[in-house]
């Protein structure tokens, strides 16, 4: 079974805040709902499908319970930061066979000022042979940016481009976090996190989220909102027992190609990408798993101003997280909302690709040792 053309997303919200000290996880995740229900022109009383990440209270019961939710279909899928992407392909899944016609995907988060703990729980099977040796995620980040540097001579500078072109469209963003234009100096000039990245070339930490709404063909049909196809959904999980764990590549490998296969189009179709942006190096990762550029290439490939507007392929033109927003460190759900935006006609002014028909949105979930990558391609509903 595809899911080509069987879904369509209708509504789509990104909670405005970055700091809400005086709101529950569950009120962000209401408001989120609401939102984008209200984006659509339906309400909750039409939802009968709910996914999240179900890192608040049992699975997806507890906020299926805030919500009033009487849902026939249920998903708790959580895969990191990428699993929102998961949610929206397997919505479409759902309502190709009938689960569901409504479909309601949130995140919610309140992390800002929160000291993090270990990444990994004591009941995890790698914990003895990781957290206690102190791994955080811009650790583990920073390695895969110096293996890059010594195999493909990716330099400093070519990462910090990735910044440079997220804080660009950062500017015309009301909500962003970070709205200032910086340079490639200022970029490596900030103060180091974990030798090679530093401060900037790190994601924002956020508060808030957002929601999707995934329905069925004769749903979309009888709305006044323009929807969002949903073309293709892959996934993949990279780990160590998956072969040589090259930390020079993601999961983007396999998730793209499959992604592409389900929706029929080849890369040279595609508008626009949202790209997770844990760290300026993802990116440059991502972009070369994907094909945009050769394998060792991305570093001179954003150094020459692909990510642009008027470059090869525009790169999250809402700023991205690591300027305008990665909630609860997932940043998951905002690369889809912006690609709806994208496929609308809705982006920020200065910021809007022209005659934006097909655009992909890929997270990237976990760390390099082991990742869930998901990639969607979405098309303009006329397409």
């Amino acid at each position: 079974m595809t899911i080509r053309g069987k879904a369509f997303i209708a509504g789509a919200f990104e909670h405005p805040a970055r700091d809400l000290p005086n709101h529950s996880v569950a009120q962000i995740h209401a408001e989120c709902a609401l939102g984008a229900l209200a984006d659509a022109g339906l309400s909750l009383r039409d939802v009968d499908g709910y996914f999240s990440t179900g890192q608040l209270g049992f699975g997806g019961v507890s906020m299926t319970e805030y919500l009033g939710l009487n849902p026939s279909y249920v998903d708790a899928t959580f895969v990191g930061g990428s699993s929102y992407l998961s949610h929206v392909g397997h919505a479409a899944a759902a309502i190709a066979a009938g689960k569901c016609k409504v479909a309601l995907v949130t995140q919610g988060a309140k992390v800002r000022g929160v000291l993090r703990g270990p990444k990994h729980t004591a009941d995890t099977p790698e914990f003895p042979f990781e957290t206690v040796y102190g791994e955080t995620n811009a650790g583990i980040y920073a390695l895969a940016a110096r293996r890059h540097m010594h195999e493909y001579g990716t330099t400093a500078e070519q990462m910090a481009a990735v910044k440079v072109a997220a804080a660009n469209y950062a500017q015309h963003n009301p909500n962003a976090l970070l709205r200032k234009r910086v340079t490639i100096e200022d970029v490596v000039n900030s103060p180091m996190i974990a030798d090679p990245l530093h401060r900037l070339d790190c994601c924002v930490v956020t508060d808030g989220g957002g929601a999707v709404l995934v329905v069925a063909p004769e749903i979309a049909r009888e709305l006044k909102r323009p929807c969002v196809t949903v073309l293709g959904h892959g996934e993949a999980i990279k780990h160590s027992g998956s072969g040589p764990n090259d930390f020079t590549s993601t999961g983007a490998t396999m998730s793209a190609p499959r992604a592409l296969a389900e929706a029929g189009l080849a890369l040279g179709d595609i508008d626009y990408a949202s790209i997770y942006d844990s760290f300026t190096i993802t990116v440059i990762m991502t972009l070369e798993d994907f094909g945009f550029c050769p394998k060792g290439r991305g570093g001179a490939f954003v150094a020459d101003g692909a990510l642009a507007l008027d470059g090869v392929i525009p790169v999250n033109t809402d700023g991205g997280g690591l300027c305008n927003n990665h909630p609860g460190y997932q940043g998951g759900l905002v690369k889809i909302v912006e690609a709806v935006r994208q496929l609308r006609g809705e982006a920020n002014a200065g910021t809007q690709v022209k005659d934006c028909r097909f655009a992909v949105a890929h997270g990237t979930g976990g760390g390099m040792s082991r990742q869930a990558s998901v990639t969607l391609v979405l098309g303009r509903e006329d397409s």
